[in-house]
């Protein structure tokens, strides 16, 4: 049945009914000053994947593993709000309503504009997902906010004002500052908090507090927060989907079980438990829970009933209600409220069950997540230089997989394994798209000799997705006769850059020339055997057929390049012998050898012991830093807790560990690999563990890769497989570790600054989600590490920094998924554990002095380069197309303490630009600054005819956001609105934008329209000369 039919059908059982008075209620009720205001706010939960991939909890199939159909939540939704005027809905997720809304007429579309115009149905939150705030990068947290919120805008006019995270698994600080304050929100509302901490709220009445995530925006960028009393579900007893077995109100005198009083008193005493835990006289009851509504007159007949009897009762006051109206209704008694800094990490359900094992579960896919967001940065700015085609190829798909891979029970990895399997499918159909625009773009740059307009370009560019696996068919060509390969390498960053950047070749005498057509150094490092397996195995199993003979060497070379741009190399075979790149040297320790080798190039060496293979000792010659470093392996067996009162196994999402074991170097030697770029340390700790320590000539960090898999469970145990860098650091119990890439969080081992904590996990209890890195220091250094993914992480042992970097599980955690995390590999019959490949970067500087190498290099391993592989016969590439190109004034670079996150081409032609600053207030002596960046100068060959400065989500002027921003009063402040730095609005004359330190500044650039006429002609010019030529 049709929406139109259903409307027909409730408005005639309105009219058949209108002489009942059992149908007849009053919903009308408003706020009473005088009473407990109870605000039922329906809602439902729609989980963007978790069970059920996103397009079966849409559709409603494959309900044998859950019940679920959006679809029909959505259908069912349109005719339970027109049959009475006082009934209201919120929803949430994107993802779905999207989907929903393509396939309705025009007729229902226009029902449903009216429904949200009058405020019946309010989208909450307004992201494509409700995505984690553990584990996602601030980037893509921004990204797929922005895409919902702009949707929204485009289709109904509205901006959403309340952030709505009932369901991720703690909370972060950046969610709080910056997807909330920063995108307009006026509170935010959450449910999941340690179990420890909500008991002690309750005694408080602190379960509703403002929250002050960035100490660097301070109370500019501060929310109203509230953590739910229990849950995002009703007070028990008032379920009423049509399967619950909470008692309906049954008002009917004429039937039995009549229970109008039961329920009242029932209502009044839930309502009064609440009310003696919150602030003030409102309270909110959620009144739904996951995939609810599928039938949503059950729910609305039984609310309409509850509204009209209890306030007949008299006691407290029901009303239809949003968070909309329960927030202004909150700000209108002009209380203040308790303060909140930092984040609700790490959180516990219950004794012993810490979710801190999901920070780092499928680590494979959370790698996938990262490499496909960096490179979806990329693409974006490529697609603008090149002019986005309104037909595809173009990056919509790449943006849409993203997006819902945020999703907390996605990037996070505790979904069911096809799940899991859907969302990488989606990345990989979207990278695909993606890939074509970049290689469009790259031939277009390239082949053009002008800055603007592109011909037909003749360049076949191809990428490599699986280098990480050692697979690259477009750098494996053979060139012994006389072909050449041109290496287009692109640079997302809006600075300068130098790097060593490696892809495996097959010929062994080849010479690297730059795009001045200059000899470079370069080195041939041999691919280890450890790579050798990694890519026969993983490359088989995503072609489905064995892959090409093995090359014998990555090739190596130091790469220079422009801001926003690329630069093109050239490799060929040397016509002498021994004129090509150097070979590496290569050493092999013996485990009766009883030595120490160096190791390192430039400034930064390591002395290490050969064998075992441990450094013994680190120095960096230009800061005078010198330090004993130990770097061990270990793994924790996965606790099983069927024989428990508290049954509590280790999961997808809890991390409890049975005991620690050391993992000991079972191999007899060591390999040690010297060459004019890059030493290397190889390691086969044992038979599922491989390790490289890596050392670049130009850089002061180590580079540590490792290979962990398949983990052993043989022993009818399941593992979590963790490192330990240990120094000698004066620690103190204190660690830094990241919130989604932005500020970096003060943690302590074993203590909780809001409350007394009860110790009764000392390892997962003190873990915390790294995003960007984590560090420690003493009084003379600190100790900073990096990761190239998310991964849980702590510093359990003063002196040193643990990471957990691969879970393989043999039990279920009893948190839903009904699934043991075990992730197999199977190709044919040969089946095994998942391998997971990775890197890490450690660095040691004099205590104040690193911060500039995680805020810089952090910004490098999230944007790495990106490298595109031509083949041509000649020697005329250099002079027939365009070697060199930076898509900003040749003159500039943004300043270093700020980045171009956000460089895209929309749909009408305007540029959405955002700039960050990438370091907090006091956090470097010389880069923590209000800093300006020239826009004038980030479009060269283009004139600004307006810059618009909007919220974070791009959806309303930043002005028109600050107008309507609710200033809270908080408890023992005098000063309601303390005075915090940022940036002054852009002079349009001179268009220098400010940005004060943690500031982010999200602009809608309009070009003049001589531009685009010149763009038309510059293309109509070229169309002209092809056929005259023709």
């Amino acid at each position: 049945m049709g929406i139109v039919e259903l409307i027909g059908v409730v408005l005639l059982l309105g009219v058949l009914c209108a002489e009942s008075k059992y149908m007849v209620y009053n919903t009308s009720a408003g706020l009473d000053a005088g009473k407990i205001n109870v605000h039922l706010v329906p809602h439902t939960h729609d989980d963007v994947g978790w069970l059920k991939t996103v397009d079966q909890y849409y559709v409603g199939s494959n309900n044998s593993i859950q019940g679920a159909c959006v679809q029909n939540v959505l259908d069912s939704l349109v005719p339970a709000l027109l049959a009475d005027k006082n009934r209201k809905f919120i929803y949430v997720e994107q993802a779905f309503f999207q989907r929903w809304w393509r396939d309705q007429s025009e007729l229902t579309q226009s029902i449903v504009k009216k429904l949200v115009s009058s405020g019946q149905l309010e989208f909450i939150n307004g992201g494509m997902c409700m995505h984690d705030e553990a584990v996602p990068h601030y980037i893509d947290m921004i990204d797929q906010t922005t895409l919902g919120h702009r949707f929204l805008k485009e289709e109904f006019g509205v901006t959403p004002r309340i952030g709505w995270q009932i369901d991720p698994f703690g909370h972060s600080a950046v969610q709080a500052y910056l997807l909330g304050a920063e995108v307009g929100f006026d509170s935010f509302f959450f449910g999941r908090i340690d179990y420890q901490d909500r008991i002690k709220r309750k005694k408080e009445k602190s379960l509703e507090v403002i929250w002050r995530g960035s100490k660097s925006l301070g109370s500019s960028a501060q929310i109203f927060a509230g953590a739910f009393p229990e849950n995002y579900e009703p007070p028990p007893g008032f379920y009423f989907e049509i399967n619950a077995d909470s008692p309906v109100v049954q008002d009917n005198v004429e039937l039995f079980d009549y229970n109008v009083q039961d329920r009242v008193n029932d209502f009044v005493a839930a309502a009064i438990a609440q009310a003696n835990i919150t602030r003030t006289n409102h309270i909110m009851w959620t009144m739904g829970t996951d995939f609810r509504y599928q039938y949503a007159h059950t729910w609305f007949r039984n609310m309409d009933k509850l509204i009209h009897y209890v306030n007949k009762d008299g006691r407290v006051n029901a009303l239809y209600s949003t968070p909309s109206i329960y927030t202004d209704a909150k700000y209108a008694t002009s209380k203040s409220w308790p303060l909140k800094i930092d984040d609700y990490f790490p959180y516990a359900d219950r004794a012993n069950a810490y979710w801190t094992g999901y920070f780092t579960s499928r680590p494979a896919l959370k790698f996938y997540v990262r490499i496909m967001s960096g490179y979806y940065l990329a693409a974006r700015q490529l697609e603008f230089f090149k002019g986005r085609s309104d037909s595809r190829p173009n990056t919509d798909s790449l943006a849409d997989a993203l997006a819902i891979a945020q999703h907390h029970d996605a990037v996070t990895g505790t979904e069911k394994q096809h799940v899991a399997y859907d969302y990488a499918k989606r990345l990989s159909i979207g990278y695909t798209e993606a890939e074509k625009v970049v290689a469009s773009s790259l031939a277009c740059l390239t082949d053009s000799k002008s800055s603007v307009g592109c011909g037909d370009s003749t360049t076949n560019f191809q990428q490599c997705p699986l280098l990480n696996i050692t697979y690259c068919p477009a750098s494996e060509t053979d060139l012994s006769h006389g072909k050449n390969l041109i290496v287009v390498i692109y640079n997302s960053l809006g600075w300068k850059r130098e790097d060593v950047v490696r892809f495996p070749v097959v010929n062994e005498e080849v010479i690297v020339r730059d795009s001045e057509g200059r000899k470079i150094e370069s080195q041939l490092v041999p691919i280890v055997d450890a790579y050798v397996d990694l890519r026969n195995y993983y490359a088989r199993a995503y072609l489905g057929s064995n892959p090409n003979a093995v090359p014998k060497y990555w090739l190596a070379f130091t790469v220079s390049l422009p801001p926003l741009g690329f630069s093109t190399y050239t490799i060929s075979t040397s016509k002498k012998p021994g004129a090509g790149s150097t070979k590496s040297s290569i050493y092999k320790f013996q485990m009766d050898e009883k030595s120490a080798i160096e190791v390192g190039e430039g400034n930064l060496k390591l002395t290490i012991s050969a064998p075992p293979g441990k450094i013994i000792n680190y120095v960096n010659n230009r800061n005078l830093v010198e330090e004993s470093v130990d770097q061990s392996f270990s793994f924790y067996t996965g606790y099983n807790g069927a024989k428990d009162k508290a049954p509590q196994n280790s999961g997808a999402y809890i991390f409890r560990p049975n005991g620690t074991y050391p993992i000991k170097p079972e191999q007899a030697s060591v390999t040690v690999i010297k060459g004019p770029l890059i030493h290397e340390v190889h390691q086969q700790i044992n038979t599922w563990t491989f390790q490289t320590t890596r050392l670049y000539k130009e850089k002061e960090h180590v580079e540590v890769e490792f290979i962990v898999g398949p983990v052993p469970i043989d022993d009818g145990f399941g593992k979590e497989v963790a490192t330990q860098i240990t120094t000698s650091l004066e620690s103190n119990k204190t660690f830094y570790t990241d919130s989604n890439g932005r500020d970096f969080i003060k943690r302590i081992r074993d203590f909780r600054t809001n409350w007394d904590l009860e110790v009764n996990q000392p390892v997962a209890g003190n873990y915390y989600p790294i995003t960007l890195g984590i560090y420690i220091h003493d009084k003379k250094k600190e100790f900073s590490v990096l990761v190239d993914r998310s991964l849980g992480g702590s510093s359990i042992v003063d002196g040193q920094i643990e990471l957990m970097l691969h879970r393989r599980l043999l039990l279920d955690d009893s948190r839903g998924v009904d699934e043991a995390l075990n992730e197999t590999v199977c190709v044919l019959d040969d089946c095994r554990g998942l391998a997971v490949q990775g890197k890490y970067y450690y660095r040691i500087d004099p205590l104040g002095e690193g911060a500039k190498w995680r805020r810089s290099f952090g910004q490098e391993i999230y944007s790495p380069l990106l490298l595109a592989f031509a083949e041509e016969d000649g020697d005329n590439w250099m002079s027939s197309h365009t070697p060199r190109f930076s898509g900003i004034d040749a003159s500039y670079s943004l300043p270093d303490n700020i980045a171009l996150i956000t460089l895209q081409e929309l749909e009408d032609r305007k540029v959405l630009l955002r700039l960050a600053h990438l370091y907090e207030i006091g956090e470097d002596s010389v880069l923590s600054v209000m800093t300006k960046v020239e826009l004038k100068k980030l479009f060269p060959g283009k004139k600004i005819a307006k810059a618009r400065e909007m919220s974070l989500s791009a959806n309303q002027e930043r002005e028109e956001m600050e107008k309507k921003r609710l200033v809270w009063e908080v408890e023992g402040e005098e000063n309601k609105n303390p005075k915090v730095v940022r940036g002054s609005q852009v002079d349009p004359r001179k268009l220098e934008v400010e940005l004060a330190p943690m500031e982010i500044r999200t602009f809608v650039i309009e070009f003049e329209f001589e531009f685009e006429v010149e763009v038309d002609l510059d293309l109509m010019t070229a169309a002209f000369k092809r056929m005259v030529d023709a």
